[in-house]
């Protein structure tokens, strides 16, 4: 049975509430994973997806800071979550779905402004949680795994609006771009956004301090799809809905689709 999924940085899911409702009904997802959730999860507005027929609910949360949470129409059990270099942060959790699918979702450390770990402690933080889920996917070799998320890097030249002005600003720096091809490696990942729309500029995130967003249009992918090779293939329909980012005070992020048939 097909089931679509999507991902989505809301920056606060308290605050933009409506717009996940928006969401929900507009697009009717079958599972929604969320990021900087910004909430304990016992204060995430459950009720309102509840109403929606958003039953299921499997989450990691703080006061205030990061957060992620698996919204779903269909039956999920925790899968468990890893605190990647030791930040104490609630930036992963898992689920599993009845077909034995297991859904990763990670807001990876944005890394702060400077491309230097010598200098910016947020960068060298953002590298070694980068390295530890490389390790850890090495160890858990995983099978039949959809990895999403906010990985806060846009590894590809038409990932960003203008590759050799970005290759020092954070989130497209080399060392970045490596450290996450390492993860991809190491669980075997397929980016299926990229498998489906192999060419061309595309974006999922538009910085706050450019009001013209939509005209200048100098965004970036940050915003990840992924599989494992064993159902890669199942994957299809790859989307982003650029024209959430336009909702009245919307995320900076917009929400990335697939499909799996599985």
């Amino acid at each position: 049975m097909p089931f679509t999924l999507a991902t989505w940085n809301i920056n606060s899911v308290r605050l933009r509430a409506d717009l996940v409702a928006r969401l929900l009904l507009e697009e009717a997802p079958d599972v929604l994973c969320l990021q900087e959730c910004k909430s304990p999860v016992d204060k995430i507005p459950l009720e309102t997806f509840v109403a929606l027929g958003y039953t299921h609910m499997v989450a990691r949360g703080q006061k205030g800071y990061n957060g992620v949470a698996i919204l779903s129409k269909l039956p999920l059990e925790d899968a468990g979550a890893e605190d990647f270099a030791a930040l104490g942060h609630a930036r992963h959790v898992a689920a599993r779905l009845e077909n034995g699918v297991t859904i990763h979702n990670f807001y990876v450390p944005a890394g702060g402004d400077k491309p230097d770990r010598d200098i910016n402690v947020k960068f060298g933080q953002k590298l070694d949680y980068l390295t530890e889920m490389r390790d850890w996917f090495r160890n858990e070799a995983p099978q039949k795994s959809i990895l999403v998320g906010d990985l806060n890097i846009a590894p590809r030249e038409d990932d960003v609006w203008n590759h050799k002005q970005l290759l020092r600003i954070v989130s497209h720096t080399p060392i970045e771009v490596d450290h996450l091809g390492a993860v991809q490696e190491a669980g075997a990942w397929v980016d299926i956004t990229r498998k489906d729309i192999p060419q061309g500029q595309l974006y999922s995130w538009w910085s706050y301090r450019s009001p013209e967003w939509d005209a200048a249009d100098k965004g970036r992918r940050l915003d990840h799809v992924w599989a494992t090779a064993d159902i890669a293939n199942a994957g299809h329909s790859s989307r982003v809905l650029r024209p959430a980012r336009g909702w009245e005070k919307p995320s900076d992020h917009a929400p990335v689709f697939a499909t799996f048939d599985l």
